[in-house]
């Protein structure tokens, strides 16, 4: 049986977080009323003229730079022909043959090894209105053109990746990167990042590529890494039985799990691109390319790299803390107050991410009420001995769901620690006359019977008696040494 290679590519596209649409004034707001934030030139009437946002420009810019691309000069726009319901004017405004960025690539992280993925090109588009098809009535479709307009960025890559797990890698560090940049909010569920998949198989050690085949309908990383795994799958399996491969466009089924035939693939020239008669080329100069460049935040990947390096974490809890931009910050934030790293590190991804899943609440939420200073504080009493860690927990719950300090919390709920051994004894003996099977089973030399009896004396004391002091006078009352 021979051994195929498959090669993927994917394009995204963000939708960019400015206030405006990229030609007309519009609100980019979420939520609001279908169809109340659309002007004559994102409705598509005739004789309009389109204005750019220059935000949209800056925020495409941030992207190509932070992607090693070589900025075009000058970047034009030209429309991009094709009829369809969600696109007024039965064409997008795009840019195909000199987009903003070429020539760049993304490192990206994959089993602990690097890997470059190289971008082919990043250009700005407008975006399409929101088809909706109701369940209630399949004959009829309705368009919400509030999307319409909005500015997008469309990252094409080369294709460079060979497995499934390239792939999630890829769009891991896609969504880290604008998120980082702070040009989209990157929600895939209000359809802020999407992706298309081309995906081909070759027999291995093959220079030529085998037939492409792109999968739209992908609203998820679940789905992208479904279909990519199930086209890699569908077309090995065709070639070992000889049948023929299509250049196609397929749909994702979430149901079947499975691809199915759309069309078959249109080349660019089925678009008839030409220049925007409406906008003139886009010539960014040096200065402005240098300023966006000099502003460039630090990325997630080598965030992770220097938090291994800086504080001494190991990759996994580098690679969770840098996942979101504020999660890192708030890290920094906390070891600035000379926190050890590795406390920090273990209360943001044990206790906050816990928290933040168990309340089904984003973690920001939670930073919201705790500050950085506040997680200082909390560690900073246990370990110095002032609360215990059942208590740190108790602490850490409250201040990141209410607006009181932990020092409040510690005092209102009398949660200090209770390191006083005769008040701790009084405790002991009544939890060993409370439970005299377990006393004997320690007696017998089952340890486990003594945790269970610390177990007791830290619920009756409410987490506050000093746990190791606990250990001791059970010992000592137990045994009598």
């Amino acid at each position: 049986m021979a051994i195929y290679e498959p090669t993927i590519g994917l394009e995204v596209h963000a939708e960019l977080s400015t206030n405006s649409k990229v030609f007309c004034s519009c609100s980019t707001e979420v939520g609001v009323p279908p169809n109340t934030q659309v002007c004559p030139v994102c409705l598509g009437f005739p004789g309009v003229l389109p204005t750019l946002n220059e935000k949209v420009v800056e925020y495409g810019l941030r992207a190509a730079l932070a992607m090693n691309c070589e900025i075009s000069r000058p970047s034009i726009f030209e429309r991009k022909g094709y009829y369809y319901p969600d696109l007024p004017k039965n064409f997008q405004i795009s840019q195909k043959r000199s987009p903003l960025g070429t020539k760049g690539y993304l490192e990206i992280a994959v089993d602990g090894q690097s890997a470059r993925v190289r971008i082919a090109d990043v250009h700005l588009e407008e975006d399409a209105a929101k088809l909706i098809h109701p369940e209630d009535d399949p004959q009829h479709s309705l368009v919400d053109f509030n999307r319409g307009g909005v500015g997008l960025i469309e990252i094409v890559s080369e294709p460079d990746m060979h497995s499934v797990a390239e792939v999630e890698a890829y769009m891991n560090a896609i969504r880290r990167m604008v998120c980082y940049l702070d040009i989209s909010d990157a929600r895939m569920e209000q359809g802020q990042l999407r992706f298309e998949a081309s995906v081909s198989v070759r027999p291995e050690g093959h220079d030529e590529l085998g037939t492409r085949v792109e999968i739209k309908n992908l609203n998820s990383f679940r789905a992208v890494l479904g279909a990519v795994e199930y086209e890699i799958e569908r077309q090995t399996a065709a070639l070992e039985k000889g049948e023929p491969l299509y250049q196609e466009t397929r749909l994702w089924d979430d149901i079947r799990n499975a691809t199915e035939t759309m069309r078959r693939k249109e080349t660019s020239d089925d678009y008839r691109y030409f220049p925007e008669p409406d906008l003139v080329p886009l010539d960014i100069d040096d200065e402005w390319i240098a300023r966006v460049r000099a502003e460039l935040p630090e990325l997630a990947e080598p965030r992770a790299r220097r938090f291994v390096a800086d504080y001494e974490l190991s990759e996994y809890d580098a690679r969770i803390l840098t996942e979101e931009k504020e999660r890192a910050d708030f890290f920094e934030n906390t070891v600035k107050s000379e926190t050890p790293p590795k406390d920090a590190a273990n209360w943001i991804i044990g206790e906050m991410l816990g928290l933040a899943n168990k309340r089904n609440e984003p973690p920001a939420r939670l930073m919201e009420y705790l500050r950085p200073q506040g997680l200082a504080d909390i560690i900073g009493m246990m370990n110095t001995g002032t609360i215990t860690g059942t208590a740190a927990k108790q602490v850490f719950a409250a201040a990141a769901t209410t607006d009181r300090s932990p020092s409040e919390i510690v005092e209102q709920e009398c949660l200090t620690q209770i390191s006083d051994d005769e008040a701790i004894a009084s405790v002991v003996q009544e939890i060993i006359a409370e439970h005299a099977d377990a006393v004997e089973n320690y007696r017998k030399g089952k340890e486990n019977a003594l945790k269970f009896l610390v177990g007791q004396v830290m619920r009756k004391t409410k987490g506050r008696a000093n746990p190791q002091a606990v250990n001791e006078l059970l010992r000592k009352h137990i045994t009598g040494e």
